[in-house]
């Protein structure tokens, strides 16, 4: 696998402190759980809240995997890709870090992209509802998975940027993981919490942004090593070359003064 952990990080703080968009994409369907709970029970709702986040973090978690074959795809049929697409990686957890910090509707045409794609599978929901069971709860978030979201789409291009299923796998799942205290809290009636991150939407967009300037210096790095590599081998054989014959020079002026 390779070194992922930029981009694991990035999408787990982006999923993190960039859930108050999640909450307003997804609140409604945990809003039932808040009103049920109001009815029945926390103990009752709260497995539901978390079996419905878990449906969607699944979802999730495949999706990485399939962008991130496609990805591999595309480098292996054309392998100068591979750095281009590291790079891009970089960017593109830039372009999340700016969307985080000011709310900048930056990836909004990836969300009328998907759209078309949601308007099929959406009436697949309707089976799951009312939520009475935790398998329904699970069932429900499994089709959620696929809505429309800016936020999530552009965390599946940097899954697709890694080239590897189980790193597009691991980076779905830190993003989904990310988004769950803010979700479950908001199926709850706790939204002090969603509030608090999105009153740190500056901070949590920088540490993004810090990240993918990071991911972009990294291979920029090694490309600046392998060529300082190549050079000093290159002056240890121009090194070579000149000593050599001073040294054949050396041996047949001693073998002159021995004969």
């Amino acid at each position: 696998m390779i070194d992922v952990w930029p981009q694991v990080t990035a999408a787990f703080v982006t999923g993190l402190l960039g859930s108050a968009h999640c909450v307003g994409m997804c609140g409604g369907i945990s809003g039932l759980f808040a009103i049920n709970a109001a009815v029945t029970s926390l103990k009752t709702q709260l497995p539901k809240a978390i079996a419905y986040n878990l449906g969607r973090v699944l979802t999730y978690a495949i999706l990485g995997i399939v962008v991130a074959l496609l990805g591999k795809t595309m480098v292996d049929s054309i392998p100068k890709l591979a750095a281009p697409v590291r790079l891009a990686s970089g960017l593109l957890i830039i372009l999340i870090g700016l969307q985080v910090a000011f709310n900048w509707r930056i990836l909004t045409p990836l969300e009328n992209a998907g759209a078309k794609l949601w308007h099929k599978i959406a009436p697949t929901a309707k089976g799951f509802l009312p939520v009475e069971t935790v398998a329904q709860a699970l069932g429900l978030g499994l089709v959620w998975g696929f809505l429309p979201c800016g936020l999530v789409y552009s965390v599946l291009l940097l899954a697709a940027s890694t080239t590897d299923p189980a790193a597009g796998c691991l980076v779905m799942l830190a993003f989904g993981l990310g988004t769950m205290p803010a979700m479950i809290a908001t199926g709850l009636s706790a939204s002090k919490l969603s509030q608090f991150m999105s009153r740190n939407r500056l901070g949590a967009g920088l540490l993004i942004i810090l990240i993918g300037l990071a991911t972009i210096a990294m291979p920029v790095m090694k490309l600046s090593g392998s060529q300082d590599h190549s050079m000093h081998q290159h002056g240890d054989l121009k090194i070579s070359s000149t000593v050599s014959p001073n040294v054949s020079a050396i041996f047949r002026a001693r073998d002159k003064l021995g004969s």
